[in-house]
């Protein structure tokens, strides 16, 4: 049956519909065109088929409810305004043409739009009283009559891509037309649209000109613009530099460029991704940065009608020195606690930011400090939003060093304000993102081969440090503040220097041949996998038979971390000093030679383990150590055993450890030689408190073992050496007004006091303190990692030095020889004696981490510079220099691009692109293939100077471009097939928690709230928004398989874990749903690209 309607199924579309009547009427003379929306950017499809039409006109409407919403905002009235209808086209064309599909074709049929406006082959009007719904074209021929009627096509499709049809099947919309013939209706619509085209605005070839110009159809743009354009949009709003952001700074603190910058940076990083790593290196005043953002946020934090609380969380150590910044500053409603005490926060929602210093320290998802603070940051907070949910809280995480750390553990502190599988990053699935690089970091624990496992690690963390630290980070180091003229003027102005960090020196100390033997033979003995000592006295569980055996869970684990633990604490006190290292040989042995005994009196005691985590962040292993070897005398839950309840492998093993270890402490105990002590004060009378490097007379000593800092402050006493002060753990917070008096150069002058001019200190005074009156350091024993001896180096290299070099001194023995090339060759392999002791985690380092102690000898201690900055403090200075330039070209539009004659890019297209979650920079080769660079690789290709020529775009430009996208759109629809399918990337361990779960919700007597807990939870593991919630769930599972309970008590067994966890977090969030919709969302933004070619 014939009909004259016609949808646009089976390819039955109205660009077909076109064609078929000009193709039959090739005497059509007028083609009129009534549309309420109209896209540019869809005419290239009809072009062609105008060609031989001479008369061409198109009405638009324009959205009028847009206008007089805008007018009435301003309480106006709109009274159909020409030039605000024109205004308003041009607007819906410019927007066209920026939101266009990026193809060569396409972009020409807008030029050929434009020209034809230009040259008069078709006008265009905008209609300025109605908000046009009709979709009217007409045909008319030549002659047109009743006796040559034409044909009019009206319905619901506008003169776009998607209305004509698209250019696939997925592409256009479901569209219902009807064509009529009949001269009647032909003539209606004709005069319909003459009326209405009376009443039209014009559209001038000199507006639609000025169209192009303000798009990125604009060809005259210089590649120094599209350079600075470039800039301009990566860098966003950290090029506006505030100074007015810092206000009302306490007497004694200065107004420092960098902590400004650091405070807009940081309060925008808290606004996107709810937390931060702040990790300017030690010395520059983390503590005042992080206050003065947590003063921003309260003031921001919708005050005054909701008064905001924050939490810090600091080690025992530093926070006196936290309530004094404070204090200071005025910061209102804060609660300061320990790392210890997180027990004592019962309500977490009260609080709107937590600030958690030395942030690395919570690095163990296991651990139960951990587990607290997670808890506490993932709650909600109690300021409600105007949508009726509540705000979600802050965090600030305060570390130096936040890659010097394994990959799981950087992926644990991410953890603490971002959901595993569902972050607000580029990688919006960290938990499988970190998954692989774990992997890939434990098999490299495997390699032999050095070199190997130096660059496979290096490709690791370079990985980890682009797409997650970079855009979770502030961090500025002394290099950056010395090469850029904004920070560094500015601290010349206010008379603030940082010394030169000299090159480490190295004191040997030589032992004689006897005690060279005797050292050798005990680095063998506590290190040997074979031959050496395997303390077994540390592993008693690991030996025990069942039933005992089954009260200690991972018996083999916790062993061999204890004797792991013991080793360690040897080979580092031997290191400290022989008389640490003669008082744990003593300890040890007596150890040892006890349970041995125990066993000959027929009663062993046994204790559980204790948290061991606890004491190694405290610093404190040797007290961790006699409490877990002393457990019997404090632990309600001991055991008492038997010799028969042990392997007798055990016994064995502890008599053959005893046997080695005895002889071994009998030698050591009648050594009274102190080679290391000698040289120590040979250097104190002579180089070290020489006037030539010590300007102040004050030295600092630091040293791991308690026992060792005794021993010196006695040994120094004993020498005559006066004013000598130590500070460990249990003296810090009585003596800290007198380090401050003696060692703090920000004190003001008058209350400086000269008592003490050398102290002695533990890793306790080796963070968040003063010692800047001191410019000499000395490593009595070695800082076995880069992250402890900048630490050490910070307490003198901070704001305020006075001195203009620090000198950094370190310990190492050697055998007596009397050729220096000999000296130090001895010495490297005693270092390398002490790698292999401490085993894999001194093997295998990030790479900010790899001076290590061989760095010692071979590098210079420096910090990189961030060149990120360099090119932000470029766009400054030209924003400082050249405002009008500035502000000009940041109008430029986005996609704003460029040819440029370069012979070594050659046929090659850089582009910048990006999403809601990242931004992406391309490399399209001249064989198509791409590569993905990091903003200053590309950086480094864009930057050029003023004078530069554009050459026309080459040929190939939208292809590579497109090249580009489609690369970006995979990844993008693979992240979205991602999160989809959450459950297909969840480990066993999630899958079992949540299917154990769900037996529960057909409990009968379970009410509707306590199902919808349930699956709450089912969803939290599923984001990945608490570490520890699946494992609890699982140990519930596995306790109920050997012990029946009722259902009510098994009921009431799960919802204590559930109660213990904020899961409100995720009731008030609405389940996202991924479809294909959600695209819009994801899809890459082209905003600037440069292709190349060689013009001879």
């Amino acid at each position: 049956m014939s009909t004259k309607f016609f949808t646009n199924v089976d390819h039955n579309t109205l660009f077909n519909k076109f064609k078929g009547v000009f193709d039959n009427n090739k005497d059509i003379e007028y083609f009129d065109a009534l549309v309420g929306y109209f896209r540019s950017s869809g005419y290239f499809k009809i072009r062609p088929l105008l060609n031989d039409v001479p008369n061409i006109r198109i009405l638009v409407g324009i959205n009028v409810d847009h206008i007089l919403s805008k007018f009435q905002s301003k309480g106006l009235l709109f009274q159909e305004d020409a030039d605000q209808t024109l205004k308003e086209f041009l607007s819906d064309i410019k927007k066209d043409i920026q939101e266009a599909n990026y193809f060569a074709d396409v972009e020409n049929g807008i030029l050929q739009f434009i020209e034809d406006i230009c040259n008069k082959k078709i006008e265009v009007r905008a209609h300025p009283s109605k908000k046009l719904h009709a979709k009217i074209y007409i045909f008319k021929p030549e002659n047109w009559s009743e006796h040559k009627t034409g044909s009019v096509i009206t319905g619901s499709s506008n003169l776009t891509d998607a209305g004509l049809g698209g250019s696939g099947e997925k592409d256009f919309n479901y569209e219902f037309n009807v064509k009529l013939q009949d001269f009647d209706d032909v003539k209606f619509a004709s005069d319909e649209f003459e009326s209405l085209w009376l009443e039209g605005i014009s559209i001038l070839p000199y507006d639609i000109q000025k169209v192009k110009e303000e798009t990125y159809l604009n060809d005259d743009f210089t590649p120094f613009e599209i350079y600075i354009k470039f800039l301009i949009e990566y860098f966003g709003k950290s090029v506006e530099f505030d100074p007015n952001s810092i206000t009302d700074l306490p007497e004694g603190f200065k107004r420092l460029s960098y902590q400004i910058d650091a405070v807009n940076q940081g309060f925008q990083l808290l606004e996107q991704h709810n937390g931060f790593f702040l990790s300017d290196v030690v010395g520059l005043g983390k503590t005042v940065v992080g206050t003065l953002i947590a003063k921003k946020f309260f003031y921001s934090n919708g005050f005054p009608t909701h008064i905001s609380n924050i939490l810090i969380i600091v080690p025992p150590a530093l926070k006196n020195n936290w309530v004094e910044t404070l204090d200071k500053f005025g910061l209102q409603n804060y609660r300061i606690i320990t790392n210890g005490s997180l027990h004592k926060i019962t309500n977490p929602t009260k609080y709107d930011l937590i600030i958690v210093d030395e942030a690395h320290k919570f690095r163990n998802d296991t651990a139960d400090a951990y587990n607290e603070l997670q808890k506490i940051c993932k709650a909600t907070t109690n300021r409600r939003l105007k949508d009726g949910s509540f705000a979600k809280k802050k965090v600030m995480l305060i570390s130096a060093t936040p890659l010097n750390n394994r990959p799981a553990d950087i992926a644990n502190q991410i953890y603490l304000f971002q959901d595993s599988k569902d972050s607000t990053l580029e990688v919006s699935n960290l938990q499988h993102f970190f998954r692989l690089r774990i992997d890939q970091y434990d098999r490299l624990k495997q390699e032999t081969d050095v070199k190997k496992v130096q660059d496979g690690v290096k490709l690791i963390y370079e990985d980890i440090r682009e797409k997650v630290i970079k855009p979770l980070t502030i961090r500025r180091t002394r290099t950056d503040l010395k090469i850029h003229d904004l920070y560094s003027e500015d601290l010349q102005k206010q008379g603030i220097a940082f010394p030169d960090i000299e090159k480490p020196r190295k004191i040997f100390y030589q032992l004689d041949e006897d005690l060279d033997q005797l050292y050798d033979h005990t680095m063998r003995l506590l290190s040997h996998p074979e031959e050496g000592i395997k303390y077994y006295r540390y592993q008693a569980i690991r030996y025990l038979r069942e039933p005992q055996r089954s009260k200690y869970k991972n018996a083999d684990v916790a062993s061999f971390a204890l004797a792991k633990l013991m080793r360690t604490m040897l080979v580092k006190r031997i290191d400290s000093s022989f008389y640490a290292f003669k008082k744990s040989l003593q300890r040890f042995t007596d150890a040892t030679e006890m349970m041995l005994q125990m066993f000959e009196n027929g009663r062993i005691y046994i204790a559980p383990n204790q948290n061991v985590n606890e004491y190694m962040m405290e610093g404190k292993e040797e007290e961790l150590i006699a409490k877990l070897t002393n457990l019997q005398f404090t632990d309600p839950t001991i055991t008492i055993c038997t010799p028969e309840d042990f392997d007798p492998e055990f016994l064995r093993g502890l008599q053959k450890d005893f046997s080695l270890m005895k002889p071994l402490n009998d030698k050591w105990q009648k050594v009274n030689e102190d080679p290391k002590f000698d040289e120590f004060l040979l250097r104190i009378k002579t180089e070290l408190m020489s006037k030539e490097i010590n300007h102040s007379k004050k030295l600092v000593i630091f040293s791991e073992a308690k026992d060792t800092t005794n021993h010196l402050k006695a040994k120094l006493d004993e020498a005559g050496i006066e004013g000598v002060l130590e500070v460990t753990s249990e003296n810090r917070n009585k003596v800290d007004h007198i380090v401050k008096e003696n060692f703090d150069a920000n004190i003001p002058t008058s209350q400086y006091k000269s008592d003490y001019n050398i102290i002695i200190a533990t890793e306790v005074l080796a963070e968040g303190i003063n010692l800047h009156r001191s410019n000499v350091i000395v490593n009595y024993d070695t800082p076995w990692n880069s992250t402890r001896l900048m630490q050490r180096i910070g307490r003198v290299n901070r704001i305020g030095s006075v001195a203009p070099k620090v000198y950094i001194y370190n310990f190492y023995p050697t055998a007596k020889v009397n050729d220096d090339i000999e000296l130090e060759k001895k010495a490297i392999m005693k270092l390398q004696a002490f790698h292999s002791a401490l085993g894999e985690d001194s093997e295998i380092y990030s790479p900010d981490e790899e001076t290590q102690s061989f760095g010692l000898f071979e590098k210079d201690v420096d910090e990189q510079k961030d060149e990120r900055l360099a090119f932000l403090m470029e766009l400054r200075k030209f924003k400082s220099e050249s405002p009008e330039e500035f502000r000009r070209i940041k109008n430029i539009p986005v996609r704003a691009r460029v040819g440029r004659n370069r012979k070594i890019l050659d046929n090659t297209t850089l582009c910048f692109m990006r999403n809601h979650r990242r931004d992406a920079f391309y490399w399209i080769k001249a064989n198509n293939k791409i590569e993905e660079l990091s903003f200053v690789e590309t950086a480094h290709e864009f930057k050029t100077d003023p004078p530069e020529k554009a050459i026309p775009l080459p040929d190939f430009h939208h292809e590579q471009v497109q090249i580009a996208h489609q690369d970006f759109e995979e990844k993008v629809m693979a992240d979205i097939s991602t999160n989809q399918t959450v459950d297909a990337t969840q480990g066993p361990n999630e899958k079992r928690a949540k299917h154990y779960l769900g037996g529960f919700l057909s409990i009968p007597f379970l009410t509707e709230d306590e199902k919808i807990k349930i699956r709450t939870a089912q969803k939290a593991i599923s984001m990945g928004k608490f570490q520890n919630l699946q494992r609890e769930i699982n140990k519930l599972k596995r306790d109920t398989t050997k012990i029946r309970m009722k259902p009510v008590e098994l009921v009431d067994a799960l919802f204590i874990i559930i109660n213990a966890y904020p899961l409100e977090t995720i009731l008030q969030e609405e389940e996202t749903v991924i479809t294909i919709n959600a695209y819009d969302q994801y899809k890459p933004e082209i905003i600037i690209s440069e292709s190349f070619a060689h013009k001879k």
